[in-house]
């Protein structure tokens, strides 16, 4: 959710940041500033805790002058709120200024060889070791350019940076490695802009470039050029874009559930901002807090939930059940109500709801409040009724999610639910502090897988060639990964008006087998985990019946394309991070046959984005 904005040209930067920022209040954030380049050559940077407002109070009796800048709103990751860890961050010299969003995965490695070559640091961020990388890269004769570029090559990990330095004053070099954040360059006349969404820089221009992953743009007054991570000259669309800002939103994509999509990298990384520690592992959820001795207290969790929201429930119930050792109940919201259900203080109840408004999860936390339940909510909509009416919650931090079928909202309030999972087991004390930082790194990796997928997308779109005309379809999974099947096959239906059913897979021979046959695609997740050989015992019972097989798989795993028709493959991953990363080709293959089909993607028929009525 971090926002980024640069400027160069001849109007002064700080009121064209400043305003950029506001703009992008909406994704959220906990601290900003802005670095501009002063008259005298140096580099004046403001920081400040909290909402823009404060920035702005500091720059009223201590301003900055000058034609070249760049700004941030910050998330925290590594590091608390605080003005040392906010951005923009410095080479210790002051000359080279850095804004970043993402996280850098091996920063630990990169700081202890940045300290050992004498560089003191002044932030707990893992943002500070890219300035002074860069910093130490740009030696006499290295372009600013250059030492990004070589700087952003040992970098690990989803990114979108951008850098400016007095030695080369009207220069702003801004890089992006993955999906978790966007570059957009603002073409003017006599001017250039950077940002991380174009409602930050839409009041200036309608001319935008889109930079994709692992090309790195450099930004004069006077125009732009890029390049890749190998040095390589690449040339880049202009798009012209709309002053409407619902087009203006969705930017390079033809929806918004496509933009959606593919902003996952991003939107995980900002739920897991200031949550997780990454060297301990340690969760301070802040928003939702239960002591030691109240969490050793509960007897069970129940998720009340409605559809893709409900099937994220199901895959939390793993997760929370495995770390937390608390038994979990996943019941819809629609029907809990409705049968007097047994609660009590010990009981803990779990709402989960992208809008915070729809009326059936709202119903089943007035259920639980009555009853005298722990009532916790997890919700992307700021001060919704759900927000509002829990003891205790967790926000997506994904920002707005437009189209009526959830995809961003779904993977994060897995991650969400991860990490209720680890703080409650660090609570009860059912994980050792040793057992912590593997799952810290794992979910610091998360972004890198998504974007590994993603970046794919063209295989999917090429296998939605050969399945769009069947009419329908059948999705196995078994163990954490049968949820997905679920939410596999409600995608396709939502957007596609295909028939399909998602299925736990042991379950195909108590009924669903005797649909199988040419008409009927079997689609299994099949990745490598403790039920994989189960699953190939599915796939050959649908073979062996004349079904189409299409297989999601594990790097690496040759022997599952001599079994199905089709195989994805994606990376392999943790067993509890697996549904996030297995769901996204199931995302992406409805959204392509719907499209295939002529379907209206962001407003099917029938359904709305929030059931506000019963």
């Amino acid at each position: 959710m971090c926002g980024i904005v640069g400027y160069t040209g001849a109007r002064q930067a700080a009121p064209i940041i400043m305003e950029g920022l506001k703009r992008l209040e909406y994704r959220g954030y906990d601290s900003a500033g802005i670095a501009v380049l002063q008259p005298d050559g140096s580099i004046g940077v403001r920081r400040d805790v909290g909402k823009l407002g404060n920035l702005a109070a500091r720059l009223g009796p201590d301003p900055l002058s000058g034609h070249y800048g760049l700004g941030h709103t910050r998330w925290a990751t590594h590091g608390a709120p605080s003005e040392r860890n906010s951005h923009p961050h410095r080479s210790t010299d002051g000359a080279i200024v850095v804004v970043h969003n993402g996280i850098v995965e091996n920063f630990r490695e990169l700081r202890a060889e940045l300290q050992a070559e004498g560089v003191q640091f002044a932030s707990e961020t893992d943002t500070e070791v890219i300035v002074h990388l860069v910093a130490l890269l740009a030696q006499p004769g290295v372009s600013l350019t250059e030492a990004v570029r070589q700087a952003a090559c040992r970098l690990e990990g989803a990114q979108a940076i951008v850098v400016m330095s007095a030695h080369e004053p009207g220069r702003l070099v801004a890089v992006r490695i993955g999906n978790a954040g966007g570059v957009a360059l603002g073409v003017g006349e006599g001017e250039m802009f950077v940002a991380s969404d174009i409602p930050a820089i839409l009041e200036h221009t309608r001319r935008i470039v889109f930079l994709e992953s692992r090309q790195i743009a450099t930004l004069d007054a006077d125009g732009f050029r890029v390049q890749d991570l190998h040095g390589q000259p690449i040339h880049l669309v202009e798009h012209a874009i709309a002053w409407d800002p619902v087009s203006a939103a969705k930017g390079e994509y033809r929806h918004f559930m496509q933009k959606e999509i593919f902003e996952q990298a991003r939107s995980l990384t900002d739920t897991l901002r200031g949550r997780i520690n990454f060297e301990t592992g340690e969760v301070t959820l802040g928003t939702l807090e239960i002591s030691a001795e109240d969490a050793k207290k509960l007897k069970r969790l129940v998720t009340v939930a409605c559809g893709t929201s409900a099937y994220a429930g199901l895959v939390g119930k793993f997760i929370i059940e495995g770390l937390a050792r608390l038994p979990v109940e996943v019941d819809y919201g629609s029907e809990y109500r409705y049968r007097d259900p047994i609660l009590d203080p010990d009981t803990a109840v779990l709402a989960i709801t992208q809008s915070g408004e729809t009326v059936d999860t709202l119903a089943a936390m007035e259920e639980a409040s009555h009853k005298k339940a722990r009532l916790w909510s997890i919700v992307n909509a700021i001060g919704s009724q759900a927000m509002r009416l829990a003891d205790g919650y967790i926000a997506m931090q994904t920002g707005p999610e437009i189209g009526v079928a959830s995809t961003k909202a779904f993977t994060a309030s897995i991650t969400d639910q991860y990490l209720l999972a680890l703080y409650l087991a660090q609570q009860r004390g059912t994980i050792s502090p040793a057992e912590q930082p593997a799952h810290a790194r794992a979910l610091a990796h998360l972004p890198e897988l998504v974007s590994e997928v993603l970046e794919r997308h063209a295989e999917i779109e090429a296998l939605a060639g050969h399945l769009y005309h069947y009419t329908n379809f059948l999705y196995l999974g078994r163990g954490i990964n049968y949820p997905i099947a679920l939410e596999g096959a409600l995608k396709l239906k939502e957007i596609s008006y295909i028939h399909a059913e998602g299925y736990p897979a042991g379950e195909m021979k108590h009924g669903p087998i005797a649909l199988i046959d040419e008409q009927m695609p079997v689609l299994a997740i099949a990745t490598q985990d403790r039920v994989y050989e189960k699953m190939i015992n599915q796939i050959e019972q649908a073979k062996a019946r004349n079904g189409v097989v299409v297989a999601i798989g594990t790097q690496g795993d040759h022997a599952l394309a001599e079994k199905a028709d089709h195989v994805f493959y994606v990376p392999p991953s943790p067993e509890y991070l697996s549904p996030i990363v297995n769901v996204l080709p199931l995302q992406l293959l409805a959204y392509a046959i719907a499209v295939r089909r002529g379907c209206d993607v962001d407003q099917p028929r029938n359904l709305a984005k929030s059931v506000t009525v019963e």
